[in-house]
């Protein structure tokens, strides 16, 4: 093929059944006579579990069953959760203790469910519910963040879930010691819940030997080989789908007790079973991400070089192991550890440890936002101390261009890159001369204003093969079979317009199928940015694969040889030649001559390489001193995500992912008591960003295309999230800086900010 994509801001197709409320969420195909499960979940966040007595609850009229950890070991079901484990500095492995589905001997963390309730009414489960009676025996909850503290899991020693490092401690070591400037800074990354539109659920119904398990995640395979698993069945009896899925970031690709326990009563009783979250309830059992604490320091040469980073983190695990969070910190994070700067050692350690809160998943962004939200409040701290502008270090510092394909010092390659080419644009597009101007008009004002730069990189993660398979339908229209799930991406409408851009086949008669166990027999599911980059070279590879199929076909029709057919992405053409059929032509023609093996094609690819999306965020911050009040005035983007298919759809992910690192920045926040209650459980008390707390968000790309897919693609779904967390912190940090505040972390809510401003005036005097 000679182009990839025309690049076009074609309109999403999937809002009309958005927005009218023709969407097909999982609690909207669940069938009316579906029984509803309920949990009933701890109270407290560490107790040892004297009695749990569930008779009463089952007498309570329209109650089918009551399901607890004993019943599932009684019926020989493996019971557990899953949860990755890293090598520690010494080589043994983290800890792993197991995480039952339901609670058994001690609960860890309020909200752990300890029981299932399966009723004919919602209201009949929950009052069931009250009648079940737990007699526990309180234990110290464990809230610190550091080892030690009361033990959770005999597994873990000091409460350690591992010790992980990577580099060469010793090199970093005298790389300091040798250095004419060393600069440091603690920087807290505070928890945060994801808060998805819609909550966690699932529906599950047994019929003629089958389960049939639909949950709103973001990918369908990984569920399917953990119910095969926990309900001893084989592959072939499992289909697991994913309907409309309202919103996922990440958060929705891990897997968790509740669609496993539906799909286990549903087997049980044989009837169909559904399950919907509140929204309390999700934010006591949904992943957490963030949560950590980092110490990060760089050597300096005398012309302000870089020679080496080193970072020790300690990393909230929450009260398990959970499915990727020990990954996630430690392999994730380092991947972009350095950042874009060309510096040659580093260390990095983490240290995970368990504690009794709510299970962390380091989901929006999945490590990215971590690491770069360090290296960049760091090297916003050094242009302060050593007295050069943020962007003048940030440029002796950079990668140079000519260098790549870099490997870093963390042994990632980078395949190419132009930082001070994508720096350059923000300044300009970004009006950096203009910003005195406007800082003195807020002075005037009363009010302090402040700039903030992050320059950021993330690397595509996630399983680098997926298929995809074009299928003739015989109504005329064209279905694409698809590996990932779509959780408000807009993947129905960039599928569709890229099979479209490659074929000539018109938009509205392609249907994108997607979230099938059945229909699809393998996929990587969406996380980390990989969907589209993936995916669409899987596309790729089989529209060429269908052409070359159907180019003898069409050479037959026409009277010529073979290799005298080309497409020219819209038809079949052949000099000397008036048939020029374009390939729903061709299909029709091909199924009236009973040529049915071209109805069908079907390529799995596996990338070569992950690519790197980068690119410079810019805030501009106003502080009311009187009342510590922090207003985002300006918010300005230059990306570099390679080649777009769809820009509109970019920059929309760019806008929900800045409004994401921007609620963090300044208003989300977890909160938890010191006997592990969540003090942030609902919207009274949790802060989410909304409309009239975003400026209008200046966006545009500078693309150095990928080497590393054909299509010169990098992926942008997390990268307005990476960017926005270390930008809106240095913004706030400079309106502080003249004003004598040296340390200011994250959520700049008006109470901390004024507190800060008031403990620096009080030091000054």
């Amino acid at each position: 093929m000679e182009k990839f994509g025309k690049s076009q801001p074609v309109k999403r197709v999937e809002d009309t059944r958005f927005l009218t409320g023709e969407g097909r969420y999982v609690d909207d195909i669940a069938p009316p006579a579906a029984l509803h499960a309920y949990f009933f979940r701890a109270p407290v966040a560490h107790a040892k579990i004297a009695s749990l007595d569930v008779a009463d609850a089952l007498e309570v009229e329209g109650v089918a069953c009551v399901v607890t950890q004993a019943d599932l070991l009684a019926a020989g079901v493996d019971a557990t959760l899953p949860g990755t484990q890293v090598d520690n500095r010494d080589g043994s492995k983290g800890a792993a203790p197991t995480r039952p589905l339901l609670a058994t001997g001690r609960v860890r963390y309020v909200g752990e469910p300890l029981a299932m309730i399966v009723a004919e009414t919602l209201d009949q489960a929950r009052d069931a519910a009250e009648m079940i009676l737990f007699d526990y025996e309180d234990l110290e909850a464990s809230m610190d963040l550091a080892r030690g503290g009361a033990q959770l899991h005999e597994e873990a020693s000091e409460n350690l879930a591992f010790d992980w490092g990577l580099g060469d401690e010793a090199a970093a070591d005298k790389a300091f010691a040798e250095a004419a400037h060393v600069v440091s800074l603690e920087v807290g990354d505070n928890r945060v819940i994801v808060n998805s539109m819609e909550p966690r659920g699932a529906y599950a119904e047994w019929e003629d030997g089958r389960i049939h398990v639909a949950n709103n995640g973001q990918g369908v395979w990984g569920t399917k080989g953990h119910v095969v698993r926990v309900l001893g069945l084989e592959p072939e009896q499992v289909r697991v789908t994913n309907p409309d899925t309202g919103g996922g970031f990440g958060m929705k690709a891990m897997i968790y007790q509740e669609p496993l326990l539906v799909a286990y009563a549903a087997k049980l009783l044989e009837k169909p079973v559904r399950w919907i979250g509140e929204r309390t309830e999700s934010m006591l059992s949904d992943n957490a991400g963030r949560d950590l604490i980092s110490v990060a320091e760089m050597a300096f040469d005398a012309d302000l070089k870089a020679t080496a980073y080193r970072v020790k983190s300690v990393a909230n695990m929450g009260a398990y192991n959970s499915q990727f969070a020990q990954a996630i910190q430690t392999q994730l994070f380092s991947r972009v550890l350095m950042g874009v700067y060309d510096v040659q050692t580093t260390w990095l350690q983490v240290d995970g440890v368990y504690t009794n809160t709510t299970p962390v998943d380091a989901y929006r962004g999945a490590g990215r936002p971590e690491a770069i939200y360090v290296l960049e409040r760091l090297m916003d701290r050094a242009a302060r101390e050593l007295g050069v502008s943020g962007y003048e270090l940030r440029r002796r510092n950079f990668i140079p261009k000519a260098a790549f394909p870099y490997k870093t010092a963390t042994d990632e390659t980078y395949d190419v890159g132009d930082f001070d080419r994508v720096l350059s644009r923000l300044e300009a597009f970004g009006d950096v001369a203009g910003f005195e101007t406007r800082k003195a008009a807020s002075a005037r004002a009363g009010k302090l204003r402040g700039a903030g730069l992050c320059y950021y990189i993330e690397s595509i993660l996630g399983d680098p093969s997926e298929s995809a398979r074009v299928e003739f339908n015989e109504d005329g229209t064209v279905s694409i079979y698809v590996g990932t799930q779509s959780n408000g991406q807009g993947h129905e409408t960039v599928y569709a317009q890229f099979l479209s851009d490659q074929t000539g086949i018109p938009t509205h008669v392609i249907e994108v199928v997607q979230g099938d166990s059945d229909r699809i027999k393998q996929g990587g599911g969406t996380g980390g940015s990989r969907s589209v980059t993936v995916q669409n070279t899987a596309t790729l590879a089989t529209v060429e694969t269908m052409i070359k199929a159907f180019t003898p076909y069409i050479a037959d029709k026409m009277g010529v040889d073979a290799e005298d057919v080309t497409f020219d992405d819209e038809q079949f053409r052949a000099e000397g030649s008036n048939l020029h059929p374009t390939l729903l032509e061709a299909s029709a023609m091909a199924r009236a001559d009973g040529r049915l093996d071209l109805m069908v094609h079907e390529e799995r690819t596996t990338l070569p390489a992950r690519s790197f999306p980068n690119g410079a965020h810019l805030a501009e911050v106003e502080v009311d001193p009187e009342t510590g009040q922090v207003t985002l005035e300006k918010y300005t983007v230059v990306d570099d995500f390679g080649n777009l298919i769809n820009p509109m759809l970019a920059e929309g992910q760019v806008h929900g992912g800045v409004a994401q690192g921007i609620g963090q920045a300044l208003m989300e926040h977890v909160v938890y008591d010191d006997e592990g209650q969540l003090l942030t459980a609902t919207f009274m008390d949790y802060a989410m960003p909304r409309a009239g707390d975003m400026p209008m968000i200046g966006f545009t790309t500078e693309a150095v295309p990928s080497t590393a897919n054909v299509m010169g693609m990098k992926g942008c779904g997390e990268a307005g999230t990476v960017g926005a967390m270390a930008a809106a912190a240095n913004a706030v940090q400079d309106a502080l800086w003249e004003h004598g505040v040296r340390q200011a972390d994250m959520p700049f809510t008006p109470h901390r900010v004024w507190q800060m401003l008031k403990e620096a005036k009080d030091r000054a005097a």
